[in-house]
């Protein structure tokens, strides 16, 4: 006959790691929820910059003629206005941001004539 002391006891090992797998649970969740949740103070001018650089380049060199194009790369519900200089040069598309808006840039090849590449700044301001 058993006693009501032995019963629902567990081995010393196979608490520990249970509490360990609970632990990594909530951590992961907690991290995964974080990452997932928007908040007022991100910045999604960095991503978009990037975006807006595989829509208007061919082959790795951003062709200034497309710059309006970019703008369709936005994120839905923001403003956006892109800016590329090289050479000397500027092309903008877009309406023009208040001064609170985000900003991100990104060094690209521009194409600025027939085998003629440069380097060049694409800027990207987001606002909402």
């Amino acid at each position: 006959m058993s006693r009501w002391s032995d019963r629902g006891q567990v081995e010393p090992l196979a608490a520990l790691v249970a509490v360990f797998a609970v632990c990594a649970a909530l951590s992961t969740y907690a991290g995964v929820l974080d990452g997932a949740v928007p908040t007022p103070d991100r910045n999604v001018a960095s991503p978009t910059v990037d975006r807006v650089e595989r829509r208007i380049a061919d082959a790795g060199v951003v062709d200034p003629d497309r710059i309006a194009d970019g703008l369709r790369a936005g994120p839905d519900g923001y403003g956006l206005n892109l800016t590329l200089r090289a050479a000397g040069e500027t092309w903008s598309a877009g309406p023009t941001p208040p001064p609170s808006a985000d900003a991100g840039a990104a060094t690209v090849s521009v194409r600025i004539g027939s085998g003629r590449v440069r380097p060049g700044r694409l800027r990207a301001e987001v606002w909402r």
